[in-house]
């Protein structure tokens, strides 16, 4: 069955950009980014940013407003059954150069997953000026970090909203962080 994606969740400020592969089915249905309970993205985004979670969206869309941070996926569409990445055929990508054109303060990018870069790479450049990484999935099926390791991979999305410039290591291409 062919899904669509939402749209993105932008604002003109927006410097950081979250790229997840595709929403999940409950994500789908409640037109909400990361709706599936058993995700933990809401809970690790208010945790790095030292926030008192909430379950209200619009509480959680301004968190990401008042951090200068825009979701999207890397799929406008795909055909695929249930929500697993794994399962996705017949993809099509969003249109990334008019999206960076259109919001042109992005300067760091984070996938949600290695899936979601991979499927990034597979259909589109990397932005010149913008910087890029590859965080554990948030997802409640992502067994191989703990709860503890993903804050604190994913707190390098807070590092980059309190205008830490992110470095890459050359040797180990992981990004390492300082105050700019």
């Amino acid at each position: 069955m062919r899904k669509s994606a939402l749209q993105p969740l932008v604002y003109n400020d927006s410097r950081i950009l979250i790229l997840g592969t595709m929403p999940g089915e409950k994500s789908i249905q409640l037109q909400q980014y990361y709706g599936n309970r058993g995700n933990r993205f809401w809970k690790i985004m208010f945790e790095v940013f030292d926030e008192t979670f909430s379950t209200d969206y619009d509480v959680r869309k301004e968190l990401l407003k008042k951090k200068k941070i825009a979701l999207w996926n890397v799929l406008e569409s795909c055909e695929r059954e249930g929500s697993q990445d794994q399962k996705i055929k017949n993809e099509k990508a969003n249109d990334f150069p008019a999206f960076f054109e259109t919001f042109p303060n992005i300067k760091f990018v984070f996938f949600e997953s290695k899936t979601a870069a991979k499927f990034y790479m597979r259909h589109t450049l990397y932005k010149v000026g913008v910087q890029y990484s590859t965080l554990p999935s948030t997802s409640g099926l992502n067994a191989g970090s703990s709860h503890e390791e993903k804050v604190a991979e994913w707190k390098q999305v807070a590092a980059a909203s309190n205008n830490v410039t992110l470095e890459t290591n050359t040797v180990t291409g992981e990004l390492s962080g300082f105050l700019t």
